[in-house]
């Protein structure tokens, strides 16, 4: 039997065989199937279609998740339909894992936090960010509503085998350069495109040594260079954090690795030391040069500290630690989105919020917010952001005259502080 990576494995696994070829097409078994209050009423009709005039049943309550997250709580009459629309679906079908209210925060942070999320499973969501649980060691990918449809009917799922791109990380970690920075820098040098239907399977030594926080961070992201998911094998810091949100040891996966001689479309050597504090111009994500390059002022309005992406409460901590006893310049907004109600209430336990608002920043609840332009913080034509988030495309945030600059939690806090995009070394 040839060699196999950590994406091959997981998915031969769920499909009966021993080995699954590059370019393949399965049908693969899944774990658990996401969707939120945006994609799940799409999905809910495409359901009933399945069924037509029969009696439709979703093919295990226990392992569908539905989290309402990106325009909650609801911003007006639609997002209000939409959601009610969600609640009858949960509560018909029993939906075990379904959030809602003061339990709900960002998907991608509340599943791993909610212990849902395990090494060597297969999780289909309805949102592209879905990849995040690579992290664990997870085969995770977003899908369109329709094919989360079958999902929800059948627990399967139709896949193409991904190949895989190695990213080796190496050198030492330059000060306040996180998980961010690090993707940043690997979506400048393959491209937002350079990764387009495959795995990017991130390692070296910097990644062993990397929080599981920046982890998430990077998993999140490897979408914007077009990737099909982003994964990293599990190692003792994954086995660590499983028990912390379990309260259980956690069974190891020892095959859960990608074999030595295993075949890559390609691998890539990045040198960390040469990484310095990012920061993305508009309007793509691959626009990342060092904060420290700029050559002028980029003077904001408003900063965005939240997100699945940097939301976690690693990341408020970081953006507290240079908040701490500052002012936010008079002429920018500070957001804060905690991605959890639980790192919300760890925040407010050791004293981040109080840093916060002292600081006059703006504390919001666990929600996507202005992320995709929702709510919460909008852009009006001619306003420029620095957010932790994701992605900074025409009119991501709100008007398509605006500009969206993504950096680190440091950057943007630092930021905050100075009224343009600085960085504190």
């Amino acid at each position: 039997m040839s060699a196999q990576t950590i994406t091959q494995k997981i998915i031969a696994a769920h499909c009966g065989k021993k080995y699954v070829y590059e370019g393949e097409y399965v049908f693969a078994k899944v774990d658990l199937a996401l969707s939120n209050d945006v994609t799940t009423p799409i999905t809910i009709q495409q359901f009933y279609k399945i069924f037509d005039n029969t009696t439709p049943k979703v093919f295990d309550k226990n392992k569908i998740v539905i989290v309402l997250d990106h325009f909650t709580p609801n911003k007006d009459i639609p997002s209000a339909q939409q959601n009610k629309i969600t609640r009858e679906f949960a509560k018909k079908f029993k939906i075990t894992h379904f959030y809602d209210g003061g339990c709900a925060g960002i998907e991608h942070a509340l599943l791993p936090e909610e212990g849902l999320i395990k090494p060597g499973d297969i999780v289909i969501g309805a949102d592209s960010h879905t990849c995040t649980y690579g992290a664990l060691g997870t085969f995770s990918t977003g899908v369109g509503s329709t094919d989360l449809s079958v999902v929800w009917a059948l627990g399967k799922i139709w896949l193409k085998v991904p190949q895989t791109i190695k990213i080796i990380y190496y050198g030492k970690r330059n000060k306040n350069v996180f998980g961010k920075d690090l993707i940043l820098a690997t979506i400048k040098k393959i491209g937002v495109e350079g990764a387009n239907y495959k795995t990017i399977e991130l390692t070296g030594e910097v990644i062993k040594n990397l929080s599981i926080a920046s982890r998430f961070t990077m998993t999140n992201m490897a979408i914007e260079c077009g990737a099909k998911n982003g994964i990293i094998e599990p190692d003792e810091i994954t086995y660590n954090y499983l028990k912390q949100v379990t309260g259980k040891k956690p069974k190891i996966l020892n095959w859960l690795k990608s074999d030595k001689d295993a075949k890559y479309y390609q691998e890539i050597e990045i040198d960390c030391s040469k990484i310095y504090p990012q920061v993305a111009l508009p309007y793509l994500p691959e626009n990342s040069v060092n904060v420290k390059d700029l050559d002028k002022k980029i003077y904001i309005d408003q900063v965005v500290i939240g997100s699945c992406t940097n939301g976690w409460y690693e990341d408020l901590y970081l953006a507290a630690k240079v908040l701490k006893g500052k002012k936010v310049n008079p002429n920018v907004r500070c957001l804060i989105f905690p991605a959890t109600p639980k790192i919300y209430l760890a925040a407010v336990k050791t004293g981040l919020i109080e840093t916060f608002l002292n600081a006059g920043c703006i504390v919001n609840p666990p929600t996507c917010g202005p992320c995709l332009g929702g709510h919460l913080g909008i852009l009006a034509e001619g306003e420029r952001a620095v957010a932790t988030t994701n992605r900074n495309f025409v009119g991501r945030m709100g008007h398509t005259k605006s500009e969206v600059y993504l950096t680190n939690p440091v950057v943007a806090a630092y930021s905050a502080i100075k009224g343009y995009i600085a960085s504190p070394e």
